[in-house]
C-alpha cells in the first residue's frame, strides 16, 4: 500500500469514527433541544459535528469539484456528491449528508487499492529495467547507465544481476532466469556464442557479453514501451462507456433538478420531500461503478496475459482477440523453428555434380538473410569469394545472379523457372526445395528441411479448446510440404505458394468469412509478415526470434515464441470481456432500479449509498478476476 493511500485510509477511519458518534449521539436524543437551556443549542452542536466529518471526509471531493469547474467540467461524480450532500443539508439530513460521504471515500479508497493492486502486479513483473552496466576499464569494473553502452561494446554480469542490454556470450557459462520476459520459471543455461536478453537475470557465473543492439533498441525497452503505451489504446467498450458517462452525468443532473422542482411548483407537493428524493436521486446515479470497473478490467486482462509472457499492446486488442474466430499462421518460424538443413542434393541435368549444385547455390544466395540461405551457406562450407556475384531477391520467388558477369544462375521455387520459361521437375519431399538453374538450363535440387516447433501442436488445439473455429496456415512454401506439417500439427486449413501480398489478400477473404461478429488473428515473425500482421483485426508477433518490424507491426506479442500461450491469451481475453459486460449489466440494472425507487421516494439514504458504492465496489472486486485469469 502507497504512503497516498495510508494517509487517506487514516482520515477516512478519523471520519469513520467521528460518524459512529455522530450517529449514536442522534439516534439517543443527545441533540434533543429539550435538553439544552436554549432551544439552538442542541442543532448547533449536531451541525457543528456534522460539518466537521464531513469536511474530514469530503474536503478533496468539495475542491476538486470546484476545480473542475472552473475548468469546465461540470458534470461529474465529484460535482454529483457536492450537490447530492448540499441538498441533504438544505433539507435537513444532518447525519445523512456526511455519511454520503464516508460512505462514498470508503468505495473510493477500495477502488484506488485495488487499482494499485492491478497496476503493481504489472509493475512488479515488468521491474526489468536494470540500472546499470558494469563495463571493464583498464581492468577495473564501473557500473555506468546501460545507454553509454555502444553496440559492441563488452560488458560483464555478475551472479544475481540483470543483464542490462541484448548481446552474446563472449566468455563464461551461467545460467539465466528469463521468467521476467517469458513467464516460465525454469532457467535456460547460456554459454560462449549464446544470444543473451535484457531483463533477464544471472543466477550463477560470470559472464561476459557482447552488446549486439544499443538500450533503446533492447528486448527490455521495448517490453517497457509496450506496457506503457497498452492503457492509451481503448477497447470499444471502454470507449463506449467513457462518452456514456458524458452524456449520462448531465442528463441525470438536469432529471434530479426537475424531480425537485416540478412537483412543487406544478402539483403542490412539499419541497422538503421532493427535495429529499432528488438528492437521493444524484448520490444514486453517480457512474463511478461503471467509469472505473470497466477500464480496471481490462487493465486486469492485461496484467494476466504479462503473467504469462504475452504483451498486450492495448485493451482494445483484448476485446478484439476475444471475438477471435480463426487464426491464420505464417509456417517457417512460427509452426516450424526455422532452423533449416539441408538434406540432399539432387543432380537434374546431365554433367552437373552435386558439388557444382550446391556451390552455385550458396553464390546466388551469397548476400541473402533468409534462413534457407544461411542454411545453403552453411552446408556448402566455404568462402564465396571466388566470384562476384550481382543478385537481385525476387520476393516470394527466389534469387537471379550474375556470376563474373558470365553465369546466370536462379535459385528458387518452381514459380521462379515457370517465369523464366524453365519446367521444373516435381520433387515429392517434405521440406523445401530450392531448384537450381545454370544459363536458362534446370542442373539441380536443394532439398531444405526444417522441423516443427515443440508445442506447437498442443498450442494449436489450446486455440481450438479456447473456442477458436478454424487454424490456417498461410505460407509461401510448396502446397505438398505445407500439407505435410499441417497433419502432423493439426491445422484445419492450408493456403500455400503464397507471395507476401497473397497472405494480405488471404487474411481478408478469412476477415469476409469470419463477418461482421467475428475476428481474425494472424501469427507471424518476419518481416515480410508486417503487412499481414497489420491487416489482420489481431497480429500476433514471436517476440523472441521475431524481426523488429513484425514486432513493431503486430498487436500483441509472445515474448518467448510459445504458441501453447496463445489459447491461453484467447481465454484471459474471453474471460476479461464476460467480467466486464456483468460489470456493466448489473451496474445498470440495479442503478436504474433504485433511481426508479428513489425517484417515488420508496428508496432510503443507505440504498442510494449501497447503489453508488456499493454497486462500484462489487463491481470493482469482480473487475480483479480478471488479473487470476
Amino acid at each position: 500500500m502507497t504512503k497516498k493511500l495510508k494517509k487517506r485510509l487514516i482520515r477516512i477511519l478519523i471520519a469513520a469514527g467521528l460518524f459512529i458518534v455522530l450517529f449514536i449521539l442522534d439516534k439517543t436524543g443527545v441533540f434533543d433541544a429539550s435538553h439544552y437551556p436554549a432551544p439552538w443549542i442542541g442543532l448547533v452542536l449536531e451541525i457543528a459535528l456534522s460539518v466537521t466529518v464531513y469536511l474530514i471526509a469530503g474536503y478533496d471531493v468539495l475542491f476538486k469539484a470546484v476545480r473542475n469547474i472552473f475548468h469546465g467540467q461540470v458534470f461529474d461524480e465529484q460535482f454529483l456528491m457536492m450537490v447530492a450532500t448540499f441538498a441533504a443539508y438544505g433539507i435537513q439530513e444532518f447525519v445523512e449528508a456526511p455519511a454520503v460521504m464516508v460512505f462514498y471515500q470508503i468505495g473510493e479508497w477500495f477502488q484506488d487499492y485495488a487499482v494499485g493492486k492491478s497496476r503493481g502486479s504489472i509493475t512488479e513483473l515488468m521491474k526489468i529495467a536494470p540500472e546499470y552496466a558494469n563495463v571493464e576499464r583498464e581492468g577495473v569494473l564501473e557500473e555506468v547507465d546501460p545507454e553509454d553502452v555502444a553496440v559492441g561494446g563488452i560488458f560483464v554480469v555478475k551472479p544475481g544481476e540483470r543483464v542490462p542490454l541484448d548481446g552474446v556470450v563472449t566468455e563464461g557459462e551461467s545460467s539465466i532466469d528469463t521468467s521476467s520476459l517469458t513467464g516460465e520459471s525454469v532457467p535456460r543455461t547460456v554459454r560462449e556464442g549464446d544470444e543473451i536478453l535484457s531483463g533477464t537475470i544471472n543466477q550463477r557465473g560470470v559472464l561476459r557479453v557482447r552488446a549486439t543492439r544499443a538500450y533503446e533498441d533492447s528486448t527490455v525497452s521495448k517490453i517497457l514501451e509496450l506496457v506503457e503505451n497498452a492503457s492509451s489504446r481503448k477497447a470499444p467498450v471502454e470507449q463506449f462507456i467513457t462518452k456514456f458517462a458524458k452524456i449520462y452525468t448531465p442528463v441525470v443532473t438536469i432529471a434530479a433538478v426537475l424531480l425537485a422542482v416540478i412537483p412543487p411548483l406544478f402539483f403542490g407537493q412539499p419541497w422538503a420531500e421532493w427535495l429529499r428524493r432528488a438528492c437521493i436521486f444524484l448520490v444514486i446515479s453517480c457512474p463511478c461503478a461503471l467509469v472505473i470497473s470497466v477500464p480496471l478490467g481490462f487493465f486486469g486482462g492485461i496484467g494476466a496475459a504479462s503473467r504469462i509472457g504475452v504483451l498486450v499492446k492495448g485493451s482494445t486488442f483484448l476485446e478484439t482477440l476475444s471475438k477471435a474466430r480463426a487464426v491464420a499462421f505464417d509456417k517457417t518460424g512460427t509452426l516450424t523453428k526455422g532452423e533449416f538443413k539441408v538434406t540432399s542434393v539432387r543432380s537434374l541435368g546431365e554433367g552437373a555434380s552435386e558439388e557444382h549444385i550446391l556451390e552455385c547455390a550458396a553464390y546466388a544466395e551469397k548476400y541473402s538473410t533468409h534462413p534457407v540461405a544461411e542454411a545453403i551457406r552453411l552446408a556448402y562450407a566455404r568462402e564465396t569469394d571466388r566470384f562476384e556475384v550481382d543478385a537481385e531477391e525476387i520476393a516470394g520467388h527466389g534469387i537471379s545472379a550474375m556470376l563474373d558477369d558470365k553465369t546466370a544462375v536462379l535459385a528458387g521455387n518452381a514459380k521462379l523457372l515457370r517465369a523464366r520459361d524453365i519446367e521444373p521437375v516435381e520433387i515429392e519431399s517434405p521440406g523445401t526445395v530450392v531448384y537450381i538453374a545454370e544459363n536458362g538450363r534446370l542442373i539441380g535440387a536443394v532439398l531444405i528441411e526444417d522441423s516443427v516447433k515443440e508445442g506447437t501442436k498442443e498450442g494449436l488445439a489450446a486455440i481450438r479448446n479456447a473456442g477458436v473455429e478454424k487454424t490456417v496456415m498461410l505460407t509461401g512454401d510448396r502446397t505438398h510440404a505445407a500439407v505435410l506439417i499441417a497433419k502432423e500439427v493439426g491445422i484445419d486449413e492450408v493456403r500455400a505458394e503464397l507471395l507476401p501480398q497473397d497472405k494480405v489478400t488471404a487474411v481478408e477473404a478469412l476477415i469476409t468469412e469470419a463477418g461482421p461478429k467475428g475476428t481474425v488473428a494472424y501469427v507471424g515473425d518476419g518481416i515480410n509478415d508486417a503487412p499481414v500482421l497489420m491487416r489482420a483485426d489481431v497480429g500476433i508477433a514471436m517476440g523472441a526470434i521475431g524481426s523488429d518490424a513484425a514486432i513493431e507491426a503486430a498487436d500483441i506479442v509472445l515474448m518467448d515464441d510459445d504458441l501453447r500461450k496463445i489459447g491461453r491469451t484467447v481465454s484471459i481475453a474471453r474471460k476479461t470481456l464476460r467480467i466486464v459486460y456483468e460489470n456493466i449489466i448489473f451496474a445498470l440494472a440495479v442503478k436504474l432500479l433504485v433511481l426508479i425507487l428513489g425517484a417515488l421516494g420508496i428508496a432510503p439514504i443507505w440504498l442510494a449509498i449501497f447503489a453508488d458504492v456499493g454497486v462500484a465496489c462489487l463491481c470493482v472486486l469482480n473487475s480483479m478476476r480478471c488479473l487470476r485469469a
